[in-house]
């Protein structure tokens, strides 16, 4: 098995059991917009459900921001080849964004807001209780930044985060993983990546905080490990913390007995 795709699968499977993010029924929608990182989880989980013995549904939500140039047969092939069933959402989102009737926010925080409400909404009409979303490590990052400098709070995405007092639960399987590697992977497996269909999908304030993080990473290769082992050992609700290993499992539940 080529190191890229070992890498993948042990560090989703280090995520999902170091943060309990599934249990034996559990009904998983999945947001799936096409891009590589959305198609690597949705492999991943597809496979660690192939290879664990629980057994959970995966369901793929496909929101169309009303751009149309996601190739949706594609994805759907995809997920059939998976096994995974698949829906398509029909929106305007896009074209919207960048009109008039937005004038209060930035494009992408609106495409975000909505399509995450239609997500929220797909799952619970579907009956899941769990939604997996394809943040990775770098998109981790850059959120702690930008509400460091532009929100003034120590806060970022959670690997798994609860709503609507727990009706609903996000899971992020890929929060272990950079974007590099959901390259590399996404690269090595031909999946169906979708090329993106946003104008302003380079522009904005995360755009200039991955750059800013890419060219850290370039300067010094521990800079990835220093700024996870700082924001998941800070002890603040608004921040990770570090997954549970298999040894830490085996020797709490030795104290337990």
């Amino acid at each position: 098995m080529p190191y890229a795709q070992r890498q993948a699968i042990s560090l989703c499977g280090k995520a999902v059991h170091g943060w309990s993010m599934l249990a034996h029924g559990d009904r998983l929608a999945l947001g799936l917009s096409g891009g590589k990182d959305s198609l690597s989880l949705l492999w991943l989980m597809a496979e660690r459900r192939r290879r664990v013995p629980i057994s959970f549904d995966i369901v793929a939500i496909h929101v169309e921001m009303g751009f149309h140039r996601v190739d949706t047969a594609a994805l759907q092939r995809f997920c059939a080849e998976l096994g995974v069933d698949f829906r398509l959402i029909e929106t305007d989102f896009g074209p919207r964004a960048h009109t008039s009737e937005n004038r209060e926010n930035s494009p992408c925080f609106y495409c975000a807001l909505n399509r995450r409400r239609e997500l929220f909404q797909a799952a619970h009409a579907l009956g899941c209780r769990k939604l997996g979303l394809a943040h990775h490590q770098d998109d981790i990052f850059e959120t702690f930044l930008l509400n460091l400098l532009y929100a003034g709070n120590l806060s970022t995405m959670l690997p798994v985060q609860p709503f609507f007092g727990g009706e609903l639960t996000v899971i992020r399987p890929l929060a272990l993983m950079s974007a590099d590697l959901t390259r590399r992977f996404a690269q090595l497996r031909g999946l169906p990546v979708q090329p993106p269909c946003c104008p302003s999908a380079s522009l904005g304030h995360r755009a200039l905080m991955r750059q800013w993080l890419d060219e850290r990473h370039r300067e010094n290769k521990r800079v990835r490990s220093a700024f996870w082992h700082a924001i998941s050992s800070a002890g603040l609700p608004g921040l990770p913390t570090p997954p549970t290993t298999q040894r830490q499992s085996r020797s709490q539940s030795r104290k337990k007995g």
